[in-house]
């Protein structure tokens, strides 16, 4: 890796969701030796249709903290709850207190179109919490604030789930990541997050999460080429970096790979 001492931060709505999304891209960083770090708006209390919120909250946390684990990582909790994340100062100065302290150089969150509010509401919080976190008068709710961070960090948005929007319309990838080599350490993690099969068979119709997982990877592999790939697109918007760090770090795939082939 370029830098030895490089960060990431995958910070998304709920336990679990990580794992699905980029946890593949996060064992490559890994092996790369770079630090890890999740983060969560909930703590997943919306997840169970028989435990209590706390209970389940305790669980799911629980869940996070061993997935993130797997990659000597650490899980945060940004203190919102399911269905009620909310782009508002006091959530947002709480998401901008864990980037600085964790002081990434690559940041991945949700997509800014997706199926459900709390996962479009988290990509707002954390692109604006990426700007803000350099942002020295920027004041957080913690008396001991992390300093601001040196300069904005890299930020990537990984796929919509199903990779479409709230029409139905397709979220076109910016570029692939190849996780072929890291396909059983992404389940590892997600396997960690055992609560949720029954919650996702009664609420999305969705029994073997695992495999719609690796059905999803491969779906994403093929248009690359590849077994298995994650998409993401990179923000890129003024004073963002410009430059793609998980490319130099990695290599990429080009969205129009299979094309190509």
């Amino acid at each position: 890796m370029q830098n030895p001492n490089s960060t990431a931060l995958a910070f998304f709505a709920h336990p679990d969701d990580a794992e699905f999304l980029c946890a593949g891209t996060l064992a490559r960083l890994r092996a790369r030796g770079c630090t890890i770090h999740c983060a969560t708006m909930t703590a997943g209390d919306g997840g169970s249709a028989e435990l209590p919120p706390a209970e389940i909250a305790r669980l799911r946390l629980n869940e996070a903290a061993q997935a993130a684990a797997v990659l000597d990582g650490t899980h945060q909790w940004a203190g919102t709850q399911d269905l009620l994340v909310c782009y508002d100062q006091p959530t947002l100065r709480r998401v901008i207190e864990i980037v600085r302290r964790v002081n990434p150089q690559l940041v991945f969150t949700h997509s800014p179109q997706d199926y459900l509010l709390d996962h479009e509401v988290t990509s707002q919080l954390v692109r604006a919490a990426c700007f803000a976190a350099s942002v020295p008068n920027v004041q957080t709710l913690s008396e001991a604030a992390a300093p601001a961070l040196a300069r904005v960090p890299h930020l990537y948005y990984s796929d919509a789930l199903e990779g479409k929007d709230s029409f139905g319309a397709p979220v076109p990838p910016g570029f692939y990541v190849d996780i072929s080599e890291t396909i059983e350490t992404k389940a590892r993690m997600l396997a960690c997050h055992t609560s949720q099969r029954t919650w996702l068979l009664r609420q999305h119709g969705m029994d073997q999460y695992l495999q719609a997982m690796r059905d999803w990877s491969a779906q994403r592999g093929a248009e690359a080429g590849v077994a298995y790939a994650e998409a993401f697109r990179q923000h890129l918007g003024h004073a963002y970096p410009q430059t793609n760090l998980l490319a130099d770090v990695l290599g990429v795939l080009p969205a129009n790979a299979a094309s190509k082939s």
